[in-house]
């Protein structure tokens, strides 16, 4: 199977913390893939690194074979690969339908301007198709700060998708959302990305959304992959059993 993403003796450090330890692995296409561990393992750092937020100290990264660890996270998303965020991020002024304008015409490498708003050129249809997509049609001329944190977290997905990516990067997708929410919303995600086949990966700390959704599970602890495989045999494995899930399956 070909590999979207591969990353090679990855390391950062952050003074005495060792965030990535020699991290190696790859991500297949068209696999649901949630990295787990407990806060401060070095999931998040490892999506920093991919999307180019971070450098790493030493190592590489690939993205269909073309080294990217030394480019911006702009260079980065035009390469194919997006992400959304644990805390939305979002213009709270604008209206959802606004929001996706922008990230559509960011996509296309548009400038904005007040002679070249975000809603021209079609792009008000594209960014309501986006969230018709996640069933948020209705919400699309609600300013964002009238919306709920589930349904900012599901615009700031939508934007992330504006790209059509290879790569999907989704740093805790359910975190905020209720527990009667949780699988709704998740539902929604993978249903919106469906339709582009891209590959997902998606930090995550609740192991019913895990077990639920993950084709594949990476384990993390201390900045290294301590276990990776199906969800069932990752969640059973005893490492993971102390140092992320505390015995819970």
């Amino acid at each position: 199977m070909t590999a979207v993403l591969s990353v090679r003796k990855l390391n950062k450090r952050f003074g005495a913390v060792i965030a990535a330890d020699e991290l190696s692995l790859d991500l297949v296409a068209g696999e649901r893939i949630s990295l787990i561990g407990a806060n401060g393992a070095g999931k998040t750092t490892f999506v920093n690194m991919a999307t180019g937020y971070l450098k790493p100290d030493s190592g590489s990264i690939a993205l269909d074979g073309a080294d990217i660890g030394r480019r911006s996270p702009r260079h980065v998303a035009r390469l194919g690969i997006s992400r959304s965020f644990q805390i939305p991020q979002l213009f709270i002024d604008l209206t959802a339908a606004e929001n996706l304008a922008v990230a559509i015409a960011g996509a296309r490498s548009e400038a904005l301007s007040p002679y070249a708003p975000a809603e021209a050129r079609g792009r008000r249809a594209l960014a309501v198709g986006l969230l018709e997509r996640f069933g948020l049609g209705q919400q699309a001329d609600r300013p964002i700060a009238e919306l709920a944190g589930g349904v900012r977290k599901l615009i700031d997905i939508a934007m992330a998708l504006a790209r059509r990516p290879k790569l999907l990067l989704l740093d805790e997708p359910t975190s905020g959302v209720s527990a009667e929410e949780k699988f709704a919303t998740m539902d929604r995600v993978i249903h919106a990305v469906a339709s582009d086949a891209a590959t997902i990966v998606f930090v995550e700390h609740d192991m019913d959304i895990v077990s639920r959704y993950a084709d594949r599970v990476v384990a993390f602890y201390s900045g290294r992959i301590i276990a990776d495989g199906k969800p069932q045999a990752v969640l059973r494995d005893p490492d993971v059993r102390r140092y992320v899930t505390g015995g819970l399956r």
